[in-house]
């Protein structure tokens, strides 16, 4: 198993697209690359710096991550900036966060082949996980 940590907006809304695949035996929602200590609810939307993310834990034999990451872009707006539909804020941000470099070329192809699609700049980050903590009372 492999995990991977997608930031698209309102996190309900993605943990549940996720939660249908068979190659995702799991995911949790929490919040992701703020400060170091885990925030409530109330301080992410006071803009703590957190992004709402669900943590995706993958079988990379039934789920690979190029697969897994073209659905992720298939649920999002990779163009806008702290914003997914009515969800307006930086903990509304997109971001991809890894925990293993082997993951990036995979992130980066797939990145680059969104973006050039696009035809202007992502709005999405792609970078190492620095922190994740489990949103408060929602285990």
């Amino acid at each position: 198993m492999q995990t991977i940590y997608l930031a698209g907006g309102c996190f309900w809304g993605l943990q549940k697209f996720f939660d249908q695949f068979d190659g995702v035996p799991e995911t949790e929602v929490g919040y992701a690359n703020g400060s170091d200590r885990a925030p409530s609810y109330e301080e992410v939307c006071a803009s703590a710096g957190h992004a709402e993310t669900v943590r995706v834990v993958y079988n990379e034999t039934t789920m690979p991550l190029e697969r897994l990451l073209n659905y992720y872009f298939l649920v999002i707006d990779p163009l806008s900036v702290n914003r997914q539909g009515n969800d307006v804020g930086i903990q509304y941000r997109t971001g991809i966060y890894y925990t293993e470099n082997a993951q990036l070329p995979t992130i980066r192809k797939v990145f680059d082949r969104v973006q050039e699609k696009a035809g202007a700049p992502l709005a999405v980050a792609v970078e190492p996980l620095s922190n994740f903590f489990a949103a408060d009372g929602l285990r």
